[in-house]
C-alpha cells in the first residue's frame, strides 16, 4: 500500500490513465473489426471506408503511447493491402 502523498498521488494517476488507455485500446478493436468484418463479407467500399475511419484511431493511438507506432503502420499497411485485394 502506498504510504507518501506522492505515492498515493502516482496510484490516482495510474488508475486514471489505466482507465483512458483501455477505453482507447477498446475503441481501437472496434474499428479494427468493422474493417475485418467487412473485408470478410467481400464488400470493397465497405472495407476501404471502414478502413479510412480506422486508420486515424490507430495512429492516434500510437501517438498517445497505446500502441507502438510501428505496429500501427504495420496494421494499417497489412489491412490496405487486403483491402486492395478485394477488387
Amino acid at each position: 500500500m502506498a504510504n507518501t502523498p506522492s505515492a498515493k498521488k502516482a496510484t490516482r494517476k495510474i488508475e486514471t490513465r489505466t482507465a483512458i488507455n483501455t477505453a482507447r485500446r477498446s475503441r481501437v478493436r472496434t474499428f479494427l473489426r468493422k474493417v475485418e468484418e467487412a473485408i470478410a463479407s467481400g464488400d470493397k467500399d465497405a472495407a476501404a471506408a471502414a478502413l479510412r475511419a480506422a486508420e486515424p484511431e490507430l495512429q492516434r493511438a500510437a501517438g498517445k503511447g497505446v500502441f507502438h507506432k510501428n505496429m500501427a503502420d504495420r496494421k494499417v499497411s497489412r489491412l490496405a493491402k487486403r483491402v486492395k485485394a478485394l477488387g
